[in-house]
């Protein structure tokens, strides 16, 4: 199927190919959800301290941040159909490995199998949305794919922690597996196989890219695990200096994989940034309240799941609000409101004291998941708002590939600020619930700060997406 061959798509695939890209963040959702409440246990069993469990977490989102950059070469070559139902064989199959690891670095390698499937299977299903639903559609339809993934958070956290208490983490990564088999039954029939004429792989730019993203990610990973800065700084600037040569190179190669001329679109620019510098705060909010909950309460994984649905639950009825408040407020109005508004909430976590019930921190979390669920569809919508057809592939691929590294990134910057406060034994008072406290006030400032970059937006960017939200 032609690139052109859009428009023709049949009513029904329109109707049913939100739900397939849905299986896929569907399991990615699940899987990261119940892992983070699930750590602790995990670390028991396979003798590790539950602080350095982030490297099952780190490793996955390692992988995606790698081997997203040639999703889109994939899809061109060898159709999006292909392609989205071989990573959901390798997701599938790298859960089953998961199940059956016996050490950490076991789990970590089959993480990073998962992830190799996960590199492709949402860019590549996004992918076909986005060719499938012309722009004043696109909005609709990539909020209706991921209203019913939501149920991944809500379920995550209650079903990781039953498992863990009641039967064995195991069973977290082979739930995957049933889910998986839905999405491929799915595509076989639905999936549209779009393809492109012009194919043209840029190896050396990918290999540099990968290298600047793996190590700028290992870099920040390691400034929480050990006490010799000067080697990971060392690895930071090498980070950097790779995307300095992937700049020089991206400016005299005749196809990069990411053309510099994506930056030269306002929306995609400040989208790819805002997503990157919003997400770094966000994105560890997730797995700092379960432990959080488990360590300095001293309460069971399954309490910690509950603590954490609300979230997931309130971030179904913002999905269902999104597109009216986009419609009325803008999308510079909408970001930078909503961002801070959730740096807030953010630092309001750190008011209770050890001796106040957790659950005080429900409602903030609910609320948190409504603001959360706005702030993600309104991010990444924008950043593909104005792109031309020419650069959907490679635009849609450095956004997933942004998404997931911020991911990381905010992992294990979260991870950071907790191990330093936490080594400030005059500062925390020796007490390990005050290091938390400190964590979520820089994260909440980090993030208050963030929502200055939707400044540069213009009043009328986003205008394009506008959908009657029918």
């Amino acid at each position: 199927m032609d690139l052109k061959e859009s428009v023709q798509t049949p009513e029904l695939t329109k109707k049913l190919l939100p739900i397939i890209l849905a299986t896929a963040i569907f399991m990615q959702m699940l899987d990261s959800t119940i892992l983070n409440t699930s750590l602790p246990a995990i670390a028991r069993d396979l003798n590790e301290s539950p602080l350095d469990m982030q490297n099952a977490i780190i490793s996955y989102v390692l992988t995606l941040a790698v081997f997203m950059p040639v999703s889109g070469f994939l899809s061109d070559k060898f159709g999006t159909k292909k392609v989205f139902i071989f990573s959901l064989i390798l997701f599938g199959a790298g859960s089953l490995i998961c199940s059956l690891a016996q050490s950490l670095p076991q789990l970590v390698v089959a993480r990073m199998i998962q992830g190799l499937g996960g590199s492709l299977m949402t860019p590549v299903g996004k992918l076909a949305l986005i060719r499938t639903f012309p722009k004043h559609e696109l909005l609709r339809a990539m909020n209706f794919a991921i209203i019913p993934a939501l149920i991944g958070p809500v379920l995550g956290p209650l079903v990781g922690g039953y498992m863990v208490d009641y039967l064995s983490w195991h069973w977290i990564f082979l739930i995957n597996i049933p889910i998986a088999l839905l999405g491929i039954a799915l595509s076989l029939r639905f999936m549209p196989d779009y393809k492109s004429q012009i194919i043209d792989f840029d190896l050396k730019g990918f290999l540099i890219f990968a290298a600047a993203s793996l190590l700028l990610s290992i870099a920040l990973e390691l400034f929480g695990n050990t006490v010799h800065v000067t080697p990971v700084l060392v690895m930071l600037l090498s980070g950097f200096l790779m995307l300095y040569f992937y700049y020089r190179h991206a400016s005299s190669d005749d196809n990069p994989i990411f053309p510099l001329s994506l930056f030269q679109v306002r929306t995609f620019r400040v989208g790819i940034l805002g997503n990157l510098a919003t997400r770094l705060g966000i994105s560890s909010i997730p797995l700092l309240l379960p432990m959080m909950i488990q360590i300095a309460y001293g309460r069971s994984a399954v309490t910690s799941g509950w603590i954490v649905a609300p979230m997931a639950i309130t971030a179904m009825f913002g999905k269902s609000a999104v597109i009216k408040i986009l419609n009325r407020f803008g999308y510079r109005g909408t970001l930078m409101t909503n961002t801070f508004i959730i740096g807030i909430l953010i630092c309001s976590m750190a008011i209770p004291p050890a001796h106040s019930s957790i659950y005080w921190y429900m409602p903030i979390i609910a609320i948190l998941g409504f603001f959360n669920s706005i702030q993600f569809t309104a991010m990444n919508t924008i950043s593909i708002a104005d792109l031309r057809q020419y650069h959907t592939s490679s635009g849609n691929s450095l956004v997933s590939v942004n998404q997931q590294l911020a991911i990381g990134f905010g992992v294990a910057f979260g991870l950071i600020v907790l191990k330093i406060f936490e080594g400030d034994v005059k500062l925390i008072h020796n007490d390990i619930h005050n290091a938390f406290r400190y964590t979520f006030l820089v994260v909440g400032i980090l993030t208050i700060l963030s929502g200055l970059i939707f400044r540069r937006l213009h009043f009328k960017d986003g205008d394009n997406m506008k959908s009657d939200g029918r």
